[in-house]
């Protein structure tokens, strides 16, 4: 059964937009866990244009397990990490005027920035994964870096007219077989939603699915508990149906 983690980026998002104290992201921990979320995932990105600093610090007292930090290979958010020591690190792209991350890691081209960034986390007994794209060429490089997981990019599938969505799904499970053969944990994330979660969770290995735009609008409307409670009932409905 895959583990859900719950990215609580965009409760700062709406912080940020009017430069206040509310809503605090903090808050926003509990509610997640008590919906069933067996991870929280933020991501101090280095234009801090949602979670702030001060926000990694206090949630990671808040979150005693399952603590799932995205960064940049920017050595002085690694710094940050390194200080904060969550569970697990999960390294990402970053372009600074992107409105959201639009692609992989490209782990074969950049392997030296990203073998560095890696080696200071495993140092301080930090789990790492690696964002990349369902490419063999990613898969693999990312096992001879010796990295613990990593977190397929879902977007190419989530974007997908419907006619095109079983190849991108195709995808996605061609580069799951070659991380568990490879050893690597495997995670997934991007635009994944209520809708079409269901085949993303089902495919074999599938550990963790992490989740955030989409549970966070819903809340809007329902409450953070109740969205991420649906969303975790949706993950077990696909889950039971291979029974």
């Amino acid at each position: 059964m895959p583990r859900l983690g719950v990215n609580i980026d965009h409760v700062a998002t709406i912080r940020q937009a009017r430069k206040t104290y509310e809503p605090d992201p903090a808050l926003a921990v509990s509610a997640a866990l008590l919906g069933g979320a067996e991870v929280i995932t933020i991501h101090l990105r280095e234009d801090r244009r949602h979670i702030q600093d001060r926000d990694v610090r206090v949630i990671r007292e808040l979150v005693h397990s399952g603590l799932n930090l995205e960064i940049s290979c920017d050595p002085e958010i690694v710094h940050i990490a390194c200080e904060v020591v969550p569970d697990q690190a999960t390294l990402v792209p970053e372009r600074r005027e992107e409105v959201t991350t639009e692609g992989g890691l490209d782990v074969a081209a950049d392997s030296d920035r990203v073998a560095s960034a890696i080696d200071r986390l495993q140092s301080k007994g930090i789990d790492v994964s690696l964002f990349i794209d369902p490419d063999e060429r990613q898969v693999a490089k990312s096992a001879a870096l010796g990295v613990g997981a990593v977190e397929l990019h879902t977007g190419a599938y989530a974007d997908a007219p419907p006619h095109q969505r079983d190849e991108q799904l195709n995808r996605l499970r061609a580069a799951s077989e070659q991380c568990t053969a490879s050893g690597i944990r495997l995670h997934a994330g991007h635009g994944l939603n209520y809708v079409n979660v269901a085949p993303v969770a089902q495919i074999p290995g599938m550990l963790e699915l992490n989740i955030g735009h989409s549970i966070i609008a819903r809340a809007v409307f329902k409450g953070l508990e109740t969205a991420v409670r649906e969303m975790k009932q949706a993950i077990d409905a696909a889950m039971l149906t291979l029974d």
